[in-house]
């Protein structure tokens, strides 16, 4: 009988373990998107400039992109923003505009006395209540929908290769959501790699991120919390949380591109999987400095680039570091993504890795009103 090998069994339950969490998570994704799904009237009406008049039902707007779907037409159609004439629904939408201000009502073209004058869209939250935007200004539209499932936008992506000659394997899935509402919001995005190869213990990195954020009455000033649990086998941390608070401004906020910084405090707690066991976890006090920044256009490349600094308050001169950089290409509701994830610690522990990064593509689907 032959002997087996400690290596290849830690690598066996690792890699057992990594697969069921993928395995449920994926089925409460597809448990979620299975929820039936609201349709409203295909009755709005968009004019473009060069005269195609088309009828449909408006599902949003975002980085300059009217989202419209059609009876004779599978799937979500992406309409140019600016190429847009005339527009008029009688249902109500959530309409964010760059200055940070927030409108909630029916949309039709406002009239104009001159040609020349800008495109205005009026906002008709009551018949006697309405606000008139230049069109320009106009960022984001959302739906109002009734039931809390139908209020949902998010994307999927994953990838995966395998290699016989040593029996590599790497996987990668990355999955937001977000619950849009008048002045708030909230999200969450999960990551997950994982590399093997034969008679090595799989590589994994796990990632859970949690936010909410509140628009305050002053021009593109928002508060937000956050929430943040990684587990990284490379850096050793069985479990790593964050938990935060943070001030925000929008510096930049258009149909083109997307600029904000965060400053706040916030609490770290992470516990290893070797020596420092015995030890217990380490609890770190410091303050979050972050960066967000979009770039789109309407042939939907689309780069993003998040960076957070986390100087450790309660033990001077230890700095974490993390940056999430993503570029994809989409074809209607299906995308092609690009990836960079880095993690590190200036400061970690004596013969424990300091740092964790690695790349990822491969295939996603977005779901949603965009």
């Amino acid at each position: 009988m032959t002997a087996e090998t400690p290596s290849s069994h830690t690598r066996l339950i690792v890699v057992d373990k990594h697969t069921m969490k993928i395995l449920t998570f994926t089925f409460s994704c597809i448990f979620l998107l299975a929820a039936p799904l609201y349709a409203r009237e295909k009755t709005d009406v968009i004019v473009m400039n060069n005269g195609d008049r088309l009828t449909g039902e408006i599902k949003g707007l975002d980085s300059g992109v009217l989202y419209v779907s059609f009876d004779y037409i599978l799937g979500t159609s992406s309409v140019n923003w600016s190429k847009v004439n005339h527009l008029e629904s009688k249902q109500e939408f959530i309409v964010k505009t760059e200055d940070g201000s927030v409108y909630t009502g029916t949309l039709k073209t406002a009239e104009s006395s001159g040609g020349s004058r800008p495109l205005r869209i009026e906002i008709s939250e009551t018949p006697e209540k309405s606000e008139v935007v230049e069109q320009r200004r106009i960022v984001v539209v959302d739906q109002i929908a009734d039931k809390f499932w139908q209020r949902f936008n998010g994307a999927i992506n994953s990838g995966i290769s395998y290699t016989k000659g040593n029996q590599s394997t790497q996987y990668n899935l990355n999955s937001s959501v977000q619950y849009p509402r008048e002045r708030w919001s909230a999200g969450a995005n999960y990551s997950s790699t994982l590399a093997a190869n034969s008679g090595l213990t799989a590589s994994t990195r796990n990632a859970l991120n949690l936010d909410g954020l509140r628009l305050l009455r002053k021009n593109n000033w928002y508060y937000t919390g956050l929430a943040g649990f990684r587990q990284s086998s490379e850096q050793e941390i069985d479990l790593q949380t964050n938990l935060g608070g943070a001030i925000g401004r929008y510096l930049k906020n258009t149909n083109h591109a997307k600029i904000s910084v965060t400053g706040g405090l916030g609490w770290q707690n992470t516990k290893y999987t070797q020596s420092l066991a015995q030890q217990g976890s380490q609890n770190v006090a410091g303050a979050i400095i972050g960066a967000q920044v979009n770039f789109f256009s309407f042939n939907k490349n689309n780069l993003s680039v998040t960076a957070t600094a986390f100087p450790a308050l309660s033990n001077p001169g230890r700095v974490y570091f993390d940056t999430n950089v993503t570029y994809f290409i989409k074809f209607g509701n299906l995308t092609w993504n690009f990836s960079f994830y880095g993690n590190w610690d200036n400061q970690p522990p004596p013969n424990f890795p300091g740092s964790d990064y690695g790349t990822s593509s491969g295939l996603g689907w977005t779901f949603g009103n965009k």
